[in-house]
């Protein structure tokens, strides 16, 4: 039986462009767990996850249900679930015959890498937020223009920061994917957090880079930049992930 997953759609067929989302296609593309993609618009995933009793991930600040992509149904256990780390350790559950993503029983330690990860190119997000906008369809756009300003509290075009602030927080970025190189450095020498093993943490990292890639688009100033950086390590360690990137 195939899964379906359930993936927030851009203004381009096909292309995948959400941190979360690419989490999950990378695991179940490296687990080669047959599966096709359901594209859903941003400010439609509350509907589509109600209509299908997808449950919701979190609250909002009000306390009403907050429901997020991505999202799975198994036809093979009649399950839906959303949510990556919850989808995650479903497939590694329920398909224990494919290559595990938390190998060695590694799950805490790849947890609290993700953490630090996160928290070290924290900077990055207000020059990646107006930039998913350009990506968007026109309906989705409007929503996303929307929800943004209220949740930044400014206009759209005010949130990508300006002239010195730009500079310094670019470079708090650089230093922080700087402190991610030096983690790497002390692998054994593989490609991969943990050597020459594919885990959950170089998914992590792989999705975050698929974002800033998708976003800011390959030919970006700052695509470039970020690829230049720490010896080349991001442009080396993406082509590891290629075979992970399908999009069905």
């Amino acid at each position: 039986m195939t899964i379906t997953f359930y993936d927030i759609a851009s203004s381009t067929k096909g292309v995948a462009w959400s941190p979360s989302t690419w989490i999950i296609r990378y695991c179940l593309n490296y687990k080669n767990i047959p599966y096709t993609t359901e594209w859903v618009e941003l400010g439609e995933i509350e509907t589509h996850c109600k209509k299908l009793g997808i449950p919701p991930t979190s609250k909002r600040r009000d306390g009403s249900p907050l429901y997020t992509l991505p999202a799975i149904y198994d036809p093979s256990t009649n399950t839906y679930l959303a949510d990556s780390l919850p989808i995650a350790r479903y497939l590694e559950s329920q398909y224990p015959e494919t290559r595990s993503i938390f190998p060695h029983s590694s799950g805490a330690l790849h947890l609290a890498f993700t953490k630090a990860l996160l928290d070290e190119i924290d900077a990055v997000t207000p020059f990646v937020v107006p930039a998913i906008y350009n990506i968007l369809s026109p309906a989705t756009q409007a929503y996303f223009r929307r929800t943004r300003e209220i949740s930044w509290g400014k206009k759209l075009e005010e949130i990508a920061p300006q002239g010195e602030d730009k500079m310094v927080r670019w470079a708090k970025f650089r230093n922080g994917l700087g402190n991610v190189a030096e983690w790497f450095s002390m692998n054994g020498g593989g490609p991969f957090v943990m050597g020459h093993t594919l885990s959950w943490s170089d998914i992590i990292l792989a999705s975050e880079l698929a974002w800033f890639r998708a976003t800011w688009g390959e030919n970006s100033a700052e695509w470039k930049d970020l690829l230049s950086w720490h010896g080349a390590r991001w442009e080396t360690f993406l082509p590891n992930m290629k075979d992970y990137e399908t999009v069905v």
